[in-house]
């Protein structure tokens, strides 16, 4: 794993950046097909874009800042260094939101509308965006041999379990084995790496790489097929698949976000699977009559 992909004189070209790019123009033209199966202005779909990638890396920064807040009042030079990594999903999806209604205001257009255009190309951007986090060495997970119970624990244990571990003498950390066989060992220039040095870790980027890929095709090809749906569901659906997987993936991770010693990644996603729901029922309702 290398996060540089090659470099042109001083001019590097990162697998992190690369995916955010492939990530926005595949997105358009994902969205621009779908909006000319239902007879939408693909121009619209665009300019659209544009807004909603600006909105969303504003938002995935500013969440990640301000719950990094003692690090960055110290390092403010840092907060526009996005090339060291530190965006978060949920903020982007918050600022994601903001920019759809404020472009939505202003083109006197349905927000819930340009969200069902966006679910696809989202999902899709995300898991690209995992691999760019794969060669990058980061959004990593805990190392293979931890434990179950601390791994599933409610409130989180793990490093209060690894301090114990790595306080142990050598010879009884052999009897801590690999519980799965897929774990891999980063570079110590990797966040992963430098935390856990020469230990495999659980690829955790990997495993909501595809999760979101498979909730891509499902949105795709099964709930984009689906007719006389109010405006927004499809954009509900993909909140739900995506807490979903997020819930899931952060078991694994060893560097989420904290609310107390709650993951954030769970209380939000929690948050937002009720709220979907919700909000589905109320379209259907609104269909019905």
């Amino acid at each position: 794993m290398h996060p540089v992909l090659f470099t042109i004189g001083g001019f590097e070209i990162r697998f992190y950046g690369l995916m955010y790019a492939l990530s926005f123009f595949l997105g358009i033209e994902i969205a621009k097909y779908m909006a000319k199966e239902r007879n939408f202005k693909t121009n619209v779909i665009e300019n659209y874009a544009f807004a909603a990638m600006v909105s969303g890396l504003l938002g995935g920064r500013l969440y990640y800042v301000m719950f990094n807040l003692d690090y960055y009042l110290y390092h403010p030079s840092e907060i526009l260094a996005t090339w060291h990594g530190g965006m978060a999903i949920h903020g982007g999806i918050i600022g994601g939101i903001i920019g759809t209604f404020i472009y939505a205001k202003i083109k006197k257009l349905n927000p819930l509308t340009l969200g069902d255009y966006a679910a696809a190309p989202l999902l899709l951007g995300q898991a690209l965006g995992r691999f760019g986090n794969f060669m990058n060495g980061e959004i990593h997970g805990v190392p293979t041999f931890t434990p179950w119970n601390i791994i599933f624990s409610i409130k989180p244990k793990f490093y209060e379990w690894y301090s114990y571990y790595t306080s142990l003498p050598a010879t009884d950390k052999m009897d801590f084995k690999t519980l799965v066989p897929w774990g891999i060992v980063f570079p110590t220039s990797s966040p992963a790496g430098s935390e856990f040095p020469n230990m495999a870790l659980h690829p955790a980027m990997l495993y909501e790489l595809i999760l979101n890929f498979i909730g891509f095709l499902f949105i795709w090809f099964v709930l984009r097929k689906r007719e006389n749906k109010a405006p927004g569901y499809i954009w509900w659906y993909y909140i739900i698949i995506y807490s979903i997987i997020r819930i899931f993936v952060s078991f694994f991770r060893a560097e989420d976000l904290m609310i107390a010693n709650i993951r954030a990644p769970h209380l939000v996603s929690l948050i937002l699977i009720i709220f979907s729901v919700i909000m589905i029922k109320i379209g259907e309702n609104k269909v019905k009559k």
